[in-house]
């Protein structure tokens, strides 16, 4: 069974953190689709690069997707945040026991949802304030607490997405991929 996997795109997201996780996961035969919340394709990041997504917010059916990811970049952050549709769908993923992976300043939407509670993780170094109810004592670069997983910045992001393999497709295929990559 092919499992379906959505990176949300904002302008201003973080390019390292959605473009190296895209690659990494089609790496490992994982279809992946770069989803647009701003009512187009073309979606600028943080560094002025922009990307195509595969597709729009309005046209994704949620009921089958297994992972949710969120790339950070403080304004994308503040963009997926105030996105009422991405919220709901975020919450439902949750509760279903689904994936959901966030990264750099992005785990503040799942903190703001009460989604962390009780629940260890991480964040960008400075925004852990925002991570509510969460122990965000330990120092690892990317943390796995039931089905969530956040990590800390654009630093992390190979890491964080070699994470995802290994939970998708297992630590054989993970190991394989950080070895090829030198990572």
């Amino acid at each position: 069974m092919e499992m379906k996997v959505l990176l949300h795109l904002a302008d201003g997201f973080e390019e390292i953190e959605a473009i190296s996780v895209v690659d990494i996961l089609r790496r490992a035969g994982i279809t992946i689709q770069m989803v647009s919340i701003m009512g187009k394709r073309e979606v600028t990041g943080a560094h002025n690069i922009t990307v195509i997504a595969d597709v729009l917010y309005e046209s994704v059916e949620y009921s089958d997707v297994d992972m949710i990811i969120l790339p950070g970049g403080s304004q994308g952050t503040q963009i997926m945040d105030k996105h009422a549709g991405l919220n709901e769908q975020l919450v439902r993923a949750v509760e279903q026991g689904k994936w959901v992976a966030a990264i750099c300043a992005a785990p503040a939407i799942l903190g703001k949802l009460g989604l962390l509670k009780g629940k260890s993780a991480t964040c960008y170094p400075g925004l852990e304030q925002h991570l509510q109810d969460a122990d965000t004592s330990m120092p690892d670069s990317t943390i796995i607490d039931g089905n969530i997983i956040t990590s800390r910045g654009p630093g992390t992001s190979p890491h964080f997405a070699l994470t995802i393999v290994e939970v998708l497709k297992g630590l054989e295929l993970a190991n394989t991929i950080r070895q090829e990559m030198i990572i």
